[in-house]
C-alpha cells in the first residue's frame, strides 16, 4: 500500500487526514446493512428490502470513490512528484481498482 510521510508520526495512508469522517461514514454505512438483516427478520416486502439494498449500494460505492480520489491526490500524486517507475506503477494499481468498482 502507498504511504506518504506525516510530520514526527512515521508513515501514514493517503485517506489519514478524513480517517474521522471515514469512520463515521462506514458506520453509518454498517448499520444500513443492521438495518437490512432486521427487514428480512422481520419478513419485510421484498422491493422494499431491495430499496434498502440499493441505497446501501450506492453508499459503499461513493465511499468507494471518495477512496478512490484521495489516492489519487495523495499516492499517485507522490509517486508522480518523484518520478521514476513508481508513478507507472502507480497509475496501473488505481487503473485497476477503478475497473474492480466499474465492475460491482
Amino acid at each position: 500500500m502507498t504511504t506518504i510521510e506525516a510530520e514526527g508520526s512515521g508513515a501514514v495512508h493517503g485517506y489519514h487526514h478524513q480517517k474521522g469522517e471515514h469512520l463515521k461514514r462506514l458506520r453509518r454505512i454498517e448499520g444500513q446493512i443492521r438495518g437490512l438483516q432486521r427487514l428480512v427478520d422481520e419478513d419485510v416486502y421484498c422491493i422494499d428490502i431491495l430499496t434498502q439494498v440499493s441505497a446501501s449500494t450506492k453508499a459503499l460505492q461513493s465511499f468507494a470513490l471518495q477512496l478512490l480520489e484521495e489516492h489519487l491526490r495523495h499516492c499517485v500524486a507522490d509517486a508522480a512528484v518523484k518520478g521514476g517507475t513508481e508513478i507507472d506503477a502507480k497509475v496501473e494499481e488505481a487503473t485497476k481498482a477503478i475497473a474492480r468498482l466499474l465492475r460491482t
